[in-house]
């Protein structure tokens, strides 16, 4: 137990300090933004200054948000009481959701071909679940070229359940620290800021704690990013 305590407080400490590093870059631009604002002459600076205090702003309530969820995670699994999951059923009805939202950038989204017999139910948040699932979706989404597909897919073997989001886009230059707290490899023309860096952190904080694994790696058939989340089938 007393451990664990060490462990849980050096665990607090760290987020602490990453969340106190993370929230410094926007503030301090807002306020050279701010401060030299009054100062601006032609309407245009003027303007570009605005857009930049209204684009920090925006960073930091994602920012925000997104660390009040990550923080209160742990608790809200420990609380929350286990339930059977089917993962085929709740991957096609975030499928179903993410294709129109993606749509809009031109990119499909779209349910692979099921492989292996057997149910896919586990025992878990279905509410937690869908979370990791609208993560991945939207992270693959995000790095799509136009015309680009974005494919889920679902298979059994053993004990396990696994899925696979995949997408046609530049692929990971660093999968080592994809999973890392406040990481982000933006899509190349995407403005800055636009990700806090915290969805696929919360992703795998929910996965260990339905004692699953996650994991980040290239695509060997073509350009692209392959996610590969494995779950402990439920036991009858």
């Amino acid at each position: 137990m007393t451990d664990a305590l060490y462990n849980r407080i050096e665990a607090i400490e760290r987020f602490a300090a990453d969340v106190a590093h993370e929230l410094k870059n926007p503030l301090t631009s807002l306020r050279s933004a701010v401060e030299t604002l009054p100062l601006a002459k032609r309407e245009a600076d003027k303007a570009r200054l605005n857009e930049i205090i209204q684009h920090d702003i925006r960073r930091l309530d994602r920012l925000i948000t997104d660390i009040s969820s990550a923080s209160r995670l742990d608790a809200e699994l420990a609380r929350e009481t286990a339930e059977p999951v089917d993962v085929e059923t709740l991957a096609q009805a975030m499928v179903a959701i993410q294709k129109d939202i993606a749509a809009g950038r031109d990119v499909a989204v779209v349910m692979g071909k099921r492989s292996g017999r057997g149910t896919t139910l586990v025992s878990g948040h279905e509410s937690r679940l869908a979370q990791v699932f609208a993560n991945l979706i939207d992270n693959a989404v995000s790095f799509s070229p136009p015309g680009g597909t974005v494919t889920v897919a679902i298979s059994t073997e053993g004990d396990n359940i696994t899925a696979t989001v995949s997408d046609e886009g530049p692929g990971i230059r660093d999968a080592g620290r994809i999973f890392q707290r406040f990481y982000t490899d933006r899509p190349e023309g995407e403005s800055f800021g636009n990700h806090s860096g915290l969805g696929l952190s919360i992703s795998k904080q929910i996965v260990d704690a339905h004692k699953g694994t996650i994991k980040a790696q290239n695509r060997t058939d073509r350009s692209g990013a392959l996610f590969t989340l494995v779950l402990p089938r439920a036991r009858k």
